[in-house]
Parts: C-alpha cells; sequence; structure tokens
C-alpha cells in the first residue's frame, strides 16, 4: 500500500461521522465551484475555499490566511461535490500540517442526506422555469 493510499483512507469519513464533527464545531470547508452550489445548494457557516488557493488560505504565513483557521490542530471537514475534489484538499492540509483534516464520502449530497442543515438549490433544475430572482441572476452571470 502507498503512502498516498494511506493518507486517503484515514481521512475519509461518512457524513455522519462528518455531521457529529460539524455539531462539535469543526471547520467546514466547502471546495464547491460557484455553480455547484447553486445547482444543488450549500451549507451555512461553510467557509467556501477555491482548491487553488489551499496554500494561502491554509499557510500560517500567508497574508491571505483565513480568519477562521485556528491553528493546525484545529478540525477540519472538507467536501465537494464528490471525494474527487476533497480529497486533493484533505490531502494538501495534512501536507500543510492540518492533522486533523479529513474530508467527507459522498461529498454534499451525502451531508445533505445526513441530516447537515443545507439551503438552496439558487438555480432551477434543468427543464424547469427559473425564478423572477434566478433569470435575473442568470442574465447577469451570461452578460460577464
Amino acid at each position: 500500500m502507498s503512502i498516498e493510499t494511506e493518507v486517503q483512507d484515514t481521512q475519509l469519513i461518512t457524513a455522519d461521522e462528518a455531521a457529529k464533527l460539524i455539531e462539535e464545531g469543526a471547520l467546514l470547508i466547502d471546495v464547491r465551484s460557484e455553480g455547484g452550489r447553486a445547482g444543488t445548494g450549500a451549507v451555512p457557516g461553510a467557509v467556501v475555499v477555491n482548491r487553488e488557493h489551499v496554500e494561502e488560505d491554509f499557510n500560517p504565513d500567508s497574508a491571505h490566511r483565513l480568519a477562521q483557521v485556528s491553528g493546525k490542530d484545529q478540525k477540519i471537514v472538507v467536501f465537494c461535490g464528490s471525494v474527487n475534489g476533497s480529497r486533493p484538499v484533505a490531502q494538501k492540509l495534512k501536507v500543510l500540517g492540518y492533522a486533523n483534516a479529513v474530508h467527507v464520502d459522498g461529498g454534499f449530497p451525502a451531508l445533505r442526506d445526513a441530516g447537515v442543515p443545507t439551503t438552496g438549490p439558487t438555480v432551477a433544475p434543468l427543464g424547469t422555469a427559473p425564478t423572477t430572482a434566478q433569470a435575473s441572476t442568470a442574465s447577469v452571470a451570461s452578460e460577464r
């Protein structure tokens, strides 16, 4: 077994385990795209992190370090739409020294199904008419 596989195995937790950590005050990190959050919903209180900026957001010496990061012993739960998006972030956090960084098997859908409070989606599913607010947002996005 490679070291990479061991790290993956030790960091992957169930949505029920994640829900318990969240209740206990773990820092919740959402690494989904804006479109992913709009299309499926969000978890109130989750900190949105761009996967490309993990080192800047979590490095203690960075001017861009997230205010919510209290230290390397902090419990951190990372989620995406699936483990494919959250695994690399959890691994990078581990390399940066965050020993209690984990990611959620099943991502956002599993958290929602485990009873973690969520909001949204804010975009109408394909095949349905958008609300006025959604239509307005869609038109602004298409103008950019």
